[in-house]
């Protein structure tokens, strides 16, 4: 039997009873970690007082819990809550990005496998979404700044996850002949490079498939030599996207979410909204 405390994120939760529930957490030091949470529906003083302000979906908060090697579900005797992120409550396209920042992060990590670099950058990219929201609803910036703003914070996002969950795309060799990519090759000339999901990566061989904007398409696409720069520019800096337009950095974050598509194998609930724009 082990205790542990960790800051956590719930990325799912059922109710088990009346007054229970089963959560998924996404903890900074332990991982995914599934848990039963009984009593954390009740409202008397002394289950408030464990619970506070309840577990709810992307939510913040330090979790106290008891792990046991015979049984899959750890007991979940504490919750204080942090950090509702009430932006994500008033936006549906907020929510919708939120769940899509859930289920990527529930598809690409195994229990109690620590990921702490994709926690934070869970907890950076809903923050992220909610500063630009406030600065759009106060008039500081323009609706159309800030969206190309929160889809620099998604392709941030999903890049992060990625290379630290060991699916990092590669951009500079050619995955299919193995040679290297010329800087030229990218940012002038002619010539046609395509992105292969399966291999992981880009490769100059042509090719015949739909573009890479269908999702149920496995690949390989056709990909824009902007976009490959792009995606670059991500694995050379920490910062945000720099100077790229709203158009540009859609078309990236929709080759990341098929390729992501391509390495669960399935298609994830809130894919859509992030293909298509779904609302």
């Amino acid at each position: 039997m082990s205790r542990f405390k960790d800051q956590a994120v719930c990325i799912r939760h059922i109710d088990w009873s009346e007054t229970s529930q089963v959560v998924a957490l996404f903890t900074r030091e332990h991982g995914k970690v599934r848990g039963l949470a009984k009593g954390s529906k009740r409202t008397s003083p002394s289950a408030v007082a464990k619970f506070s302000g309840g577990i709810e979906l992307l939510t913040r908060g330090e979790v106290i819990a008891t792990t046991k090697p015979t049984s899959d579900l750890a007991a979940i005797t504490e919750w204080d809550l942090q950090e509702p992120f009430h932006h994500l409550r008033t936006d549906l396209s907020a929510w919708k990005l939120g769940m899509y920042a859930a289920d990527l992060v529930g598809a690409l990590t195994a229990d109690h496998d620590p990921h702490p670099v994709t926690f934070e950058a869970m907890v950076g990219f809903l923050e992220a979404v909610g500063s630009r929201l406030r600065l759009s609803a106060s008039g500081a910036v323009g609706s159309d700044r800030a969206q190309v703003a929160v889809q620099a914070a998604l392709l941030r996002f999903q890049w992060d996850v990625l290379s630290d969950c060991g699916f990092k795309p590669e951009l500079r060799v050619d995955v299919r002949s193995g040679e290297v990519l010329e800087e030229k090759e990218i940012t002038k000339g002619a010539g046609q490079l395509s992105f292969d999901a399966r291999a992981g990566g880009v490769t100059r061989e042509a090719v015949e498939s739909v573009a890479a904007g269908r999702v149920n398409s496995a690949g390989p696409w056709r990909v824009r030599k902007e976009t490959v720069a792009l995606l670059r520019s991500l694995e050379e800096s920490r910062a945000m996207p720099g100077e790229a337009d709203a158009e540009s950095l859609t078309r990236a974050n929709r080759l990341l979410c098929v390729y992501v598509r391509a390495i669960v194998d399935r298609e994830l609930p809130t894919m859509g909204f992030v293909m298509n724009g779904e609302r």
